[in-house]
């Protein structure tokens, strides 16, 4: 069935500069304001700390390898991803294969003794540690704190009686409860349990699904910072006590008021170096992920209030615009990682894949362009659903037009090259090898987390070895595709595609060169570049 409409156009094949600034999404105004959110991509469940001048912040990554993204600000508005401290996810033989909804959960980050340390949560596994002297590693391979099936959201604090704890959360899904929160001692080291779950917070009651706490100590007072209410619904708690144990207090802190930001919660406390006390959460706007805002905040009788408090009640509400933290100085505009012109012989930071890659699936190369070798796709694969070799990235704007180059050469009958739109429903347009030469197809599975099929939209001839294919996203979530051959044909495929969220996570852009033989060797596609651009 063919969807489709032709233009002809002018499209030369020029390599153009590339640029460290987002076209789609850039939060600083250039005014002394930022708009919120300071970060509009799926970096949910943040977690920062200011170790001198530098502020950084990571994020759950699931089952998406390379994990746990680490990303570095001098203000808190401009961000710039410098590394992953996670390039293969244990247990190995579990994470070689896709698993949507498990892997990292909701992490947190300390500097302590001149060190780094990350705690991050398998629901299945048990809490992790790993540890850098330096924040872009090498990273130590994960060690387990703790073992325990629905052990979440690990927050560590070394006590100044030189005590240390750790705070955590359950999974429903996985411990068979949830809705509270527990202190545990750990030994000096902080990479062993060695004291019984103490029950600090119970939030059955007026609290449900209370998660994600954070520890912290201030003067005198331990701060528990904990979301509650749910992902998209919830709100934000803090408690506090004069003893580690309790009793705690409890103050609703931020809710969505009259804001536009539903379930504002879940993040880091940071203050900067002249004293400004800020708030880093998330907002889940489903297909688009969980997206990062910065919110100010200030402490009023040993209590924080986060964001705008209208009526002076003590309990705040996000801002979307507001004047910039005060660093001590200014710093230059910059944005996370979205285009790639593929120039460097590395793969660039925003790249991953749906499971732990192995080697071969793709190169980066010196010469301009990414080498991507078509995948055997077994058939016990149900689509693209479960296909590890996705190399995909996070949406990066609410409304974009996404162009990727390629130059495919194919070698066996149905090998293919494609650009793609997963979530638990998914779209792609692809070049494909058939037997009678190449051809465009574009396909759709509605319900794939359920095993749905794919089904075909449309499919044409194409000439030549050389396309661009189009994907445009316009705000709800909508997008079609389009393609470009090497003689300036413009192809729009009529059909227009509503984004759906993965599991936990955004919809994800991904690449994708399969084949369905198995074969010592096949075919392979050069990615020349992937732009990300406002809409005409």
């Amino acid at each position: 069935m063919k969807l489709i409409a032709a233009i002809l156009l002018v499209i030369p094949f020029i390599s153009t500069a590339q640029t460290d600034l987002s076209k789609v999404w850039v939060a600083d105004n250039g005014n002394g304001t930022y708009k919120n959110p300071v970060i509009n991509a799926d970096y949910s469940d943040p977690d920062a700390i200011r170790v001198g001048d530098d502020f950084y912040m990571i994020s759950s990554s699931f089952t998406q390898i390379p994990g746990l993204p680490i990303l570095h600000s001098k203000d808190l508005v401009n961000w710039k991803l410098i590394g992953h401290a996670l390039h293969q996810q244990p247990p190995y033989d579990v994470y070689d294969k896709v698993q949507h909804g498990a892997g990292v959960w909701a992490p947190s980050i300390r500097y302590h003794n001149n060190e780094f340390y990350i705690y991050y949560p398998d629901p299945d596994v048990g809490i992790y540690l790993i540890k850098s002297k330096q924040i872009t590693g090498p990273w130590s391979e994960p060690l387990l704190v703790e073992a325990g099936k629905g052990l979440i959201d690990p927050c560590p604090l070394w006590d100044d009686n030189g005590k240390t704890y750790l705070a955590h959360a359950y999974a429903g899904s996985r411990a068979g409860f949830k809705s509270i929160l527990v202190i545990k001692e750990m030994n000096a080291a902080g990479n062993r349990v060695i004291g019984h779950p103490v029950m600090v917070f119970d939030g059955h009651d007026a609290d449900p699904t209370v998660e994600g706490p954070k520890l912290y100590k201030r003067n005198g007072y331990y701060y528990i910072f904990a979301p509650a209410g749910g992902v998209s619904t919830g709100w934000q708690l803090v408690l506090r006590s004069k003893q580690i144990y309790g009793p705690y207090e409890k103050k609703l802190v931020m809710d969505q008021g009259t804001s536009s930001v539903n379930g504002p919660h879940q993040g880091a406390w940071v203050n900067t170096t002249s004293g400004e006390d800020w708030f880093l959460h998330f907002q889940d706007k489903e297909a688009y992920g969980r997206v990062v805002h910065l919110q100010p905040m200030k402490w009023v009788n040993n209590w924080p209030v986060i964001g705008a408090d209208k009526n002076n009640d003590g309990k705040g509400e996000p801002v979307m615009t507001y004047k910039k933290p005060n660093p001590g100085r200014k710093y230059p505009v910059s944005t996370v990682q979205d285009s790639d012109e593929f120039n460097a012989p590395t793969f660039g930071l925003q790249w991953q894949w749906q499971a732990n890659p192995k080697e071969g699936w793709a190169f980066p190369t010196a010469d301009g362009s990414l080498r991507m070798f078509s995948v055997w796709q077994t058939d016990s694969l149900q689509g693209l659903w479960m296909q590890p070799a996705i190399l995909g990235q996070k949406i990066p704007a609410d409304e974009f037009k996404l162009t990727v180059k390629v130059s495919f050469h194919p070698k066996f009958r149905n090998e293919k090259f494609g650009l793609l739109l997963l979530g638990a429903d998914y779209a792609y347009i692809a070049v494909e090898k058939r037997e009678e030469g190449l051809f465009l197809v574009c396909r759709e599975n509605t319900g794939a987390d359920k095993k749905g099929t794919e089904k075909e939209r449309a499919v044409f001839p194409v000439k030549g070895n050389s396309f661009i294919l189009e994907l445009t996203m316009t705000e709800g979530g909508n997008y079609h595709f389009g393609f470009i051959d090497k003689e300036g044909i413009s192809t729009s495929v009529v059909r227009e595609f509503k984004a759906k969220p993965g599991r936990w996570v955004g919809a994800r852009i991904g690449l994708f060169c399969l084949r369905n033989n198995n074969t010592n060797d096949a075919g392979y596609a050069d990615v020349d570049w992937v732009r990300f651009e406002k809409m005409d």
